[in-house]
């Protein structure tokens, strides 16, 4: 019998939705449900607040590094 599952469409850059599936990837794909194309994934909506949390987290950690590395040059 068919299941559903009530899901957030995200609609995000290539890049973001690259950090997208390596957080889920982490989480034993706990929060994606679809990879739909380059720029939309159906994530869980249960999961919504958690997966902004944990790519602001891995946002803030991209932008130092990349501010750390024009720093040096």
């Amino acid at each position: 019998m068919p299941r559903a599952l009530a899901g957030v469409l995200i609609e995000c850059d290539p890049s973001i939705k690259a950090i997208i599936v390596k957080i889920d990837l982490e989480h034993h794909n706990d929060i994606v449900i679809v990879d739909i194309d380059d720029e939309h994934v159906l994530i869980k909506n249960d999961k919504h607040e958690l997966l902004k949390q944990l790519l602001k987290d891995a946002l803030k950690d991209t932008v130092r590094e990349a501010e750390d590395s024009s720093e040096s040059e």
